[in-house]
């Protein structure tokens, strides 16, 4: 993987980072209901950052989906550790927590790349491969 694409993975796993964890971040804890906490719009900027990763740049299928996958849950740990310098009983189950919203990121990425993908084979435009 070349430093431009690195460098483009980074950017979209912070972008989705902030924009799924700051909207949940200000919900006072004791109210969280995941993964219904998790804000909307933040899961479609996870999922349009994958799909733009598909069209712009040299990033695989695989390596697109496994980034904008982690970048929810990490959105969430984030909190946990947050919350835990507080309080360090306030998130005694944080490992459910992650396999509550990882299915979500998941989702959000794989349905962004796919869009990605779908709208490259629709323009003609050829997509990297990994190599074998």
């Amino acid at each position: 993987m070349d430093s431009a694409t690195r460098q483009h993975l980074m950017i979209a796993f912070f972008l989705s980072f902030f924009a799924v964890g700051i909207p949940y971040w200000r919900i006072p804890h004791n109210t969280v209901n995941l993964p219904e906490a998790l804000p909307v719009f933040g899961l479609i900027v996870a999922g349009g950052a994958a799909m733009m990763l598909r069209l712009q740049t040299t990033a695989t299928f695989w390596q697109i989906i496994k980034v904008m996958t982690a970048s929810v849950p990490a959105a969430v740990f984030a909190r946990v550790v947050w919350d835990g310098f507080k309080d360090p009983s306030s998130h005694n189950l944080w490992p459910f927590e992650i396999a509550v919203v990882l299915p979500v990121g998941f989702a959000c990425a794989v349905t962004g790349v796919l869009a990605g993908s779908l709208i490259a084979a629709m323009t003609g435009k050829p997509q990297r491969r990994k190599k074998r």
